[in-house]
C-alpha cells in the first residue's frame, strides 16, 4: 500500500518535470475484492492449463484491500499532495456492470479501463511461457479482432473514464500493417464512447519499442477530437514522468493543445504543457 512518503516522492518527481498532478492507478485485480470476478475470466475456457494459470495469477496478486488503498490515497490528498485517487480496471467479459456497482461507493477521481487479457490469455504477460505460447496458436488478425471486440464491450459501459494504452496487444511486437483498418475502427469506438484515450510512454520500455497508442491511432483520435490523458505507468519512482516531453511533442504535432484531467470523475481540460500523468505506485 503506497504511503504518504512514497506518494510525496512521486509527486515531487512529477513536479520537477513540469507535471502539475499525478493520479495513482493501481489495478483492480490486485485487491481481494476482485476475486469474485475471476469466474467471468475463466468462463468457457476449455484448456485446463490456461484456466489454472489464470486462477493462480489472480490469487497470487489479489492480496491488498481496496478500502485501505482508498484511505491511503485519500490521506495523501488530505495532506495537500497534488494526487488523484485512481484505479485501473481490467476487462471482465460480461461483468462490467458488476464492476461499476462494486466501485460506485468509492470517491475515485478517475478510473482507467484496460484490456490485459482475452479470456485466460494474458497476452502482455511477457514472462509467462504459457501466455506467450498462445501467440503461436492464433493469427495476428484473430488476435486483433478479439482485442477489438473486448475494447468495444469495455467502452460501451459507464465503468471507466479513460482507455489505458489503447493498443496494448501490440506489446509483444505483433502489429497490424500501417494501412490497417484497425486504427480507424478503434478511433470510432473511442469517439463514440466519450472516453479519453491514454497516451503512454511505457511501450518504449517493451518489445514493441513505441508509445501507446501508435502514431497512426493518435492521428485518427486527434482527427475525431477524442481527448487524451498522459501516462508513464511507472511502477517505480525512477520512471515517473518518463519521456513526457517526447509524448507532448507527439501530441502537439498531431494538433493537440490540451490533456484531460479528472477530479471526482468530472473531466476538465488543461494546457498540455501544464500536464497531468497517471502512474501505478
Amino acid at each position: 500500500m503506497p504511503s504518504n512518503e512514497r506518494i510525496a516522492e512521486y509527486s515531487t518527481k512529477a513536479s520537477s518535470m513540469g507535471i502539475s498532478e499525478i493520479a495513482i492507478t493501481e489495478h483492480l485485480f490486485r485487491f481481494k475484492q476482485s476475486l469474485p470476478l475471476l469466474d467471468s475470466v475463466v468462463a468457457g475456457e476449455s484448456d485446463a492449463e490456461m484456466a489454472d494459470s489464470m486462477k493462480a495469477y489472480f490469487h497470487f496478486h489479489a492480496t491488498m484491500d481496496l478500502d485501505q488503498y482508498v484511505e491511503s490515497i485519500q490521506s495523501a490528498k488530505d495532506a495537500g499532495l497534488p494526487v488523484r485517487l485512481g484505479l485501473e480496471v481490467d476487462y471482465y467479459r460480461g461483468s462490467m456492470d458488476e464492476v461499476s456497482a462494486m466501485l460506485s461507493g468509492y470517491p475515485f477521481d478517475v478510473i482507467l479501463g484496460s484490456v490485459h487479457w482475452l479470456g485466460t490469455w494474458r497476452f502482455d504477460d511477457l514472462d509467462d511461457t504459457l501466455s506467450m505460447g498462445r501467440w503461436n496458436a492464433v493469427s495476428l488478425d484473430e488476435a486483433w479482432m478479439e482485442y477489438e471486440e473486448a475494447m468495444k464491450e469495455l467502452t460501451e459501459t459507464a465503468a471507466c473514464d479513460v482507455i489505458a494504452h489503447p493498443d496494448l496487444i501490440k506489446v509483444h511486437g505483433e502489429k497490424p500493417p500501417m494501412n490497417s483498418e484497425f486504427w480507424s475502427t478503434m478511433a470510432d469506438i473511442l469517439s463514440k464512447s466519450g472516453m479519453a484515450a491514454e497516451v503512454s510512454s511505457a511501450g518504449w520500455r517493451k518489445p514493441v519499442g513505441e508509445q501507446y497508442p501508435a502514431a497512426e491511432l493518435i492521428a485518427e483520435l486527434a482527427r475525431r477530437a477524442v481527448p487524451f490523458t498522459t501516462a508513464s505507468d511507472a511502477h517505480t519512482l525512477s520512471l515517473v514522468g518518463d519521456q513526457m516531453g517526447r509524448l507532448r511533442t507527439m501530441l502537439t504535432d498531431a494538433g493537440v493543445t490540451s490533456v484531460r484531467s479528472f477530479s471526482a470523475r468530472v473531466a476538465r481540460d488543461i494546457d498540455i504543457h501544464q500536464g497531468s500523468v497517471t502512474e501505478s505506485a
